[in-house]
């Protein structure tokens, strides 16, 4: 029980609870678009909404005043470009307003980090080589004729 606990409590959680709730109302947002935008454009080109579009692989398909398939086997083939159309939406819309954007800000903070790394670095190599210098010079300082000591160590 403490190990779901925890797992709650992480953030990810939450992340994914929300982009569950954004991605189910995005996917209405797109099949709206599609249905109302993109199929009436294909229906303009053609003689029917994109999802009508059907062929009938045995015998002739007979269908009822309802839109029903009587007699046949359709391949309703309109809907299936349909989902295509709506899923290669989404995606765009995804990559373009949410993944690059993204990608973009981390790749910005890991060039900032790596700068800082570097300043960092130049600080530390430039404090060894002052605490060198003063070294030196202590050891400049006490004569050429006494036995010379680096710090904490004789030298031979």
């Amino acid at each position: 029980m403490d190990g779901f606990k925890a797992f709650l409590m992480r953030g990810n959680v939450i992340d994914l609870a929300v982009a569950v709730v954004i991605g189910a109302a995005f996917t209405n947002i797109v099949n709206s678009v599609v249905k109302g935008v993109i199929n009436p454009l294909v229906g303009a080109f053609g003689t029917k909404d994109l999802e009508s579009y059907r062929s009938c692989l045995k015998g002739p398909c007979d269908v009822d005043d309802a839109g029903n398939v009587v007699t046949g086997i359709p391949i309703m083939w309109g809907t299936v470009l349909s989902a295509v159309l709506s899923f290669l939406i989404t995606a765009a819309v995804v990559y373009f307003l949410m993944v690059l954007p993204m990608a973009k800000v981390l790749a910005r903070r890991a060039a900032h980090d790596r700068a800082e790394e570097g300043v960092q670095e130049t600080l530390e190599v430039s404090e060894l080589e002052v605490l060198k210098e003063i070294r030196d010079h202590l050891v400049h300082q006490r004569g050429s004729g006494e036995s010379h000591t680096t710090v904490g160590r004789p030298t031979s």
